[in-house]
């Protein structure tokens, strides 16, 4: 089947349309928008030809390519379940509560997250774990939900773009086939003053907050979590072999087990009332606790496999779509036309990076944002003699990041989930992630001099 031009343009037209009107105009979830897109695209591969097989096996590739992301989201659902009954979570917001200064929990968050997603190479890691644990300080604190979810998450991508343990940061240098080092060097570039502005933005609402939380409603939450829980350094262990194993580069289901299994054992050893019968039911719907503070209830009920249902039906649904935009060859289409306009080295990057963005609003796919643009611009930008690191690093200011905001995206559906804020809700507050992109563009239009191309000549590259 081949797609014309405006048959592609028309196609991406009217499925942003149905999405966008389902998300804004009937404030539906995302999952039926993307359900009647599937199904509008598909009718369309229907009329002009294609086999119900064809499609069918389109579906079931777009299944296949979800696997992975959503068995780390089950896992994160009962490492969550895991680490609450264990205290490991409710330790930290005992310590949190008391040792963080009211008036910077929203640097705190932005820090911590930070640091624990360079250590991890993971925004998962360090929002599912850390970061539940600043949401529950932050709530404390009386912060709005939003505004501490995108200090968590701003903090949460920082180490997925820039760790050399991040999949995705090794991914982007490969598809550019670019040293590691050597792209992380490169996204320091955009990286430094988007984060620099993000944290001056951050210290502006800080300053702008108040903590309605008063001494007395602290000491009642602190009290609850004393009565409810062991609180205990013991308690701190499974989130320290988590970051044991991420630094030893060890498989991410591997250490989400590991992380699991841990949080299981520090349970039974700390824990009052912990039964095995017990543990399989927070497994699987996550803690039940009754410590008579409404707040620290909302805080500490949350995990289980369950509690990730909807991010996983999200994502069964947005990777089905994904694969029949792939088997009709929408997306190829596109690219291709896009590349084709193409005529300097600032409208290239800008290409590259309004490519990544659509791929990420098409698919909510982190790695197809990175991999289509990637090898659909890779000859330009040598054509063009424009070193491949820009190419690497607009791959990960426009793809790695912007993920997050995508409602069926895999990372906006899970943070969201983790965290109970809706995308929607939490973007206004994601500096650093579309700070990223915007400088990567203006770095692109700005005349550069005497760049040395990488293993030849000179250049005008960014």
């Amino acid at each position: 089947m081949q797609l014309t031009r405006t048959n592609s343009f028309f196609l991406l037209l009217g499925i942003m349309a149905i999405i966008f009107y389902g998300l804004f105009g009937l404030k539906a979830e995302p999952h039926l928008p993307l359900l009647s897109s599937l199904i509008v695209l598909a009718l369309f591969a229907r009329v002009k030809g294609m086999k119900w097989d064809e499609l069918e096996e389109g579906i079931l590739d777009g299944l296949r390519q979800s696997l992975k992301p959503i068995i780390i989201l089950a896992l994160i659902g009962m490492l969550i379940a895991t680490w609450m009954v264990s205290g490991t979570i409710p330790t930290v917001l005992y310590y949190g509560i008391q040792w963080i200064d009211p008036t910077f929990v929203l640097m705190s968050s932005l820090f911590i997250t930070t640091l624990t997603s360079i250590l991890t190479g993971s925004s998962f890691t360090a929002v599912s774990t850390v970061g539940v644990a600043m949401m529950g300080i932050a709530l404390a604190f009386d912060i709005h939900p939003a505004l501490a979810a995108g200090a968590i998450i701003c903090g949460a991508m920082f180490g997925d773009k820039m760790s050399p343990l991040s999949d995705t940061t090794n991914f982007a240098s490969g598809i550019a086939s670019v040293d590691i080092i050597t792209h992380i060097r490169h996204m320091i570039g955009t990286t430094i003053p988007s984060y620099a502005l993000t944290c001056i933005l951050f210290f502006l609402f800080e300053k702008n907050v108040s903590s309605a939380g008063t001494i007395k409603e602290l000491e009642s939450i602190v009290t609850a979590l004393e009565q409810q829980f062991h609180i205990h350094l013991l308690t701190l262990l499974p989130p320290m072999l988590l970051i044991i194993l991420a630094i030893r580069r060890t498989p991410t289901v591997i250490s989400l087990f590991a992380g699991i299994f841990a949080g299981i054992i520090v349970a039974f050893l700390t824990q009052a009332n912990v039964s095995l019968a017990g543990m399989m039911t927070i497994l699987q719907h996550g803690p039940t606790f009754e410590t008579g503070n409404a707040l620290v209830d909302k805080i500490v009920n949350r995990g289980g496999l369950q509690s990730m249902m909807w991010a996983i039906s999200l994502i069964m649904i947005a990777f089905s779509l994904s694969g029949v935009m792939n088997k009709i060859g929408l997306i190829e289409a596109l690219l291709s036309n896009l590349a084709k306009k193409v005529r300097s080295r600032g409208h290239l990057v800008s290409a590259t990076a309004a490519s990544s963005i659509g791929v990420n609003l098409l698919t909510g796919e982190q790695y197809l944002s990175i991999l289509l643009p990637g090898q659909s611009f890779r000859t330009l930008y040598e054509n063009m003699n424009v070193e491949r690191k820009t190419l690497a690093r607009t791959l990960e200011d426009a793809g790695t990041l912007i993920n997050p905001l995508v409602p069926w995206g895999v990372c906006g559906a899970f943070f969201a989930s983790t965290l109970g804020v809706d995308v929607i809700e939490y973007i206004p507050y994601t500096f650093f992630l579309y700070l990223s992109p915007l400088f990567s563009i203006l770095f692109a239009y700005l005349p550069m001099k005497n760049i040395t191309k990488q293993g030849t000549s000179t250049n005008t590259a960014a």
